[in-house]
C-alpha cells in the first residue's frame, strides 16, 4: 500500500483528491492537513465523503508527513516550496498541484508569482507532470509539478501538430473557457451566482499566469520561442475547460485526423473523436478524459482543434493521481477509469 498524505486538503482539488484516493485499492490516507479545519472531520466538511474518508484534519507537521510515501500539495501558490525541500531530504515523495514547480527560471516565476522562489534549486529537478509528453520521466521523480488546468488542455490539443511540424510555432492561438470552480472555493465576490450566471467575459487577456506554463513546454517540443496568444474566459457553469485551438499549417496534405489518432492510439486517457465532431464539456465531467476534435476549414490554411477536460479531474486531481500511479509502478489507470457523469 502506498501511504500518501494530503496538504491543504479543503479546497475543491482537495475534495477531488480524496474522492478518488478514496476509491484506490493500493493507497492508504494517512494524513490530510488544514490549519483553519485542524482538529474537525473530514465529513463534516465534504459531506459526499461521509463513510469514505475517516481523516481528521490536522496542522502539517513535516515529521508526520515524512512518514508518508507520497505527498500532494493541494495548497495555494507559495505554500509547498516552504516545504517540499525537508520532505524530499526524509525520502517523501511530492506531486504539487499548485503552480510552485512548473516554470523552470526562478526570475520568471517570481515575475509572474510575485515573491522569490524558496528552493529555486528543485525547478531543475521537478518533472512537469503531463503523462503524455514525460510518462517515462515521471516514473522515476522525486518531485512532479502537476500542470494547470489551462496548459493540459491547450497542451493536449497542440502537442500532436508541433511534434510534427506542421505549424508554424509563431502563430499559435488558444481560446480557452472554464468553469468556476478553477477560481477555487475561497468566497469572492465575483464567484457569486448572481455575478457569473447569465453572463460570460475573458480575464487576463494582456497575460495570465498559466501562459508562460504553457510557452515554456511548446519550447521544449520545438527548441524555439512560441508566440501564443491565449486568452481565458469565465463561463456559468461549474466544472470544465474547452480550449478551442488555431494554428497556421506549414504544407498540406497531411491527414490530421490520422495524425491525432496515431499520437494517442495508446494513451488511456485521451480520446480523439471522429471527424466532424464537436466535444462537450459534459462529455467528460467528473472524469480523468480529455477529448479532442481537429479540423482544417476549407482554404484557409490553418487547423482548428478543440480539447475538453475536467477541470478538476484531468485538471488538477486525477492527473495528479495519474501521475502517482506512474512514481509506484502501477497501472496508471488504476481508480481513474470510471466515465464521465451523464447528465
Amino acid at each position: 500500500m502506498i501511504a500518501v498524505g494530503i496538504v491543504g486538503g479543503t479546497g475543491y482539488t482537495g475534495s477531488e483528491l480524496l474522492r478518488i484516493l478514496a476509491g484506490h485499492t493500493q493507497v492508504s490516507l494517512m494524513a490530510i492537513t488544514s490549519r483553519a479545519e485542524a482538529g474537525s472531520a473530514v465529513a463534516e466538511r465534504f459531506i459526499h465523503l461521509r463513510g469514505q474518508v475517516d481523516l481528521v484534519f490536522t496542522e502539517p507537521d513535516p515529521s508526520r508527513l515524512s512518514e508518508c510515501d507520497l505527498v500532494f500539495f493541494a495548497t495555494p501558490n507559495g505554500t509547498a516550496m516552504k516545504l517540499v525541500p525537508e520532505l524530499l531530504a526524509r525520502g517523501t515523495r511530492v506531486i504539487d498541484l499548485a503552480a510552485d514547480f512548473r516554470l523552470k527560471d526562478g526570475a520568471l516565476w517570481e515575475r509572474w508569482y510575485g515573491m522569490p522562489h524558496a528552493c529555486p534549486e528543485l525547478l531543475a529537478e521537478a518533472v512537469y507532470g503531463l503523462p503524455e509528453r514525460n510518462r517515462e520521466a515521471i516514473r522515476s521523480a522525486r518531485l512532479v509539478a502537476n500542470p494547470g488546468c489551462y496548459p493540459t488542455a491547450v497542451l493536449l490539443g497542440f502537442l500532436p501538430l508541433l511534434e510534427a511540424e506542421l505549424v508554424d510555432p509563431g502563430w499559435l492561438v488558444a481560446d480557452a473557457k472554464s468553469g468556476v470552480s478553477g477560481a477555487g472555493r475561497t468566497a469572492s465576490v465575483g464567484m457569486l451566482m448572481a455575478e457569473v450566471g447569465e453572463s460570460f467575459r475573458a480575464y487576463g487577456v494582456s497575460g495570465h499566469r498559466h501562459l508562460p506554463e504553457i510557452a515554456q513546454q511548446l519550447m521544449a517540443v520545438t527548441q524555439t520561442e512560441p508566440r501564443l496568444t491565449f486568452v481565458p474566459h469565465l463561463v456559468p457553469m461549474i466544472r470544465g475547460i474547452q480550449a478551442t485551438l488555431y494554428a497556421r499549417l506549414e504544407g498540406s496534405g497531411v491527414d490530421l485526423q490520422a495524425l491525432f489518432e496515431e499520437r494517442y492510439a495508446a494513451e488511456p486517457f485521451v480520446d480523439v473523436l471522429p471527424a466532424g465532431s464537436h466535444p462537450e464539456t459534459r462529455s467528460v465531467r467528473g472524469s480523468n478524459y480529455c477529448r479532442i476534435a481537429v479540423a482544417e476549414p476549407p482554404d484557409r490554411g490553418t487547423v482548428v482543434v478543440q480539447s475538453v477536460i475536467d477541470n478538476l479531474v484531468k485538471g488538477a486531481a486525477g492527473q495528479a493521481v495519474q501521475n502517482m500511479n506512474l512514481m509506484f509502478g502501477l497501472d496508471e489507470s488504476t481508480a481513474l477509469a470510471n466515465p464521465a457523469w451523464l447528465p
